[in-house]
């Protein structure tokens, strides 16, 4: 793939689960903390190069902000640092938390 695609949550979902896709989120800390997507990781400004550095690059990998605007730049700087196959989450979180109540969590730790 050499450009992200984006995607409704039905599919984000189906990547999740079937192919374990990593989920990034790129809302602020405090927003990330509220609540996120269940097993996302939550990627910055600073955080990012280690990310990339660590990353499996042909792994699928989703990306989130609040409503899947933002995501889609987030998505399009990850397919230029190399990874093949991307995907920015249409609605952003704010979709996803609607669609699927039971798939998110709180907290920082992950």
């Amino acid at each position: 793939m050499s450009e992200f695609k984006r995607i409704p949550p039905e599919q984000a979902l189906e990547l999740r689960k079937q192919e374990g896709a990593v989920v990034i989120d790129i809302r602020d800390s405090q927003a990330f903390a509220a609540g996120h997507i269940t097993g996302a990781r939550h990627l910055d400004n600073h955080s990012v190069a280690d990310f990339i550095r660590n990353a499996d690059l042909d792994a699928p990998t989703l990306v989130v902000c609040y409503h899947g605007n933002s995501s889609q730049s987030a998505a399009a700087y990850l397919v230029g640092q190399g990874f093949s196959d991307v995907y920015s989450v249409d609605g952003g979180f704010e979709l996803w938390r609607a669609t699927y109540p039971a798939e998110t969590a709180q907290g920082t730790a992950e």
